[in-house]
């Protein structure tokens, strides 16, 4: 007679990871003021590089749209990432391209050009999606310890050839 299978999970078997939603609209609102954050930078350094007459106040007057534009690429990745993510309730690179491409779209369409905006979603969304697939890093991840690093990095002494003494016999 055949044995019975053993139907039942061992623990071997990797158990799949429960998904936490994220908090669209608080992840948006942070990634959108830390994007206006970066395009207030960017706006003091084209009103200091620029010539014109407008003296301090050209950085909200003359190139105060970067400061929105830039919150609003920002906020626009952020809700597009975590909505894709809630929806299909996985955390992987495939929500990064969509944030990646509505961000891209948005820049496209500022520029007024469809075409513009649809290979700005593509690259967009190829780089971003790139990234978070490599684990959200730009340089590979090195496990190895300063002190491993440091003994790979010497020269190791030569082992000796001499032969160690034999304790005398009592």
């Amino acid at each position: 007679m055949a044995d019975a299978v053993d139907t039942t999970t061992t623990a071997a078997t990797p158990e799949k990871a429960v998904y936490e939603p994220k908090p669209s609209l608080q992840y948006a609102s942070a990634v959108g003021i830390q994007a206006a954050g970066v395009g207030a930078l960017v706006s003091a350094v084209q009103n200091a590089l620029g010539t014109h007459s407008s003296g301090a106040a050209g950085f909200f007057t003359r190139t105060g749209g970067t400061i929105g534009f830039f919150a609003a690429m920002g906020a626009t990745f952020a809700l597009t990432e975590s909505v894709v993510a809630n929806q299909r309730q996985t955390d992987d690179a495939l929500n990064g391209a969509a944030g990646g491409c509505a961000a891209g779209f948005l820049a496209g369409i500022r520029a007024r050009s469809l075409p513009v905006a649809v290979a700005s979603c593509a690259v967009l969304g190829t780089a971003i999606g790139t990234l978070d697939y490599n684990g959200k890093n730009l340089v590979p991840t090195n496990t190895e310890s300063i002190e491993e690093r440091r003994k790979r990095f010497f020269k190791q002494p030569r082992p000796t050839n001499s032969p160690e003494p034999v304790p005398d016999a009592e």
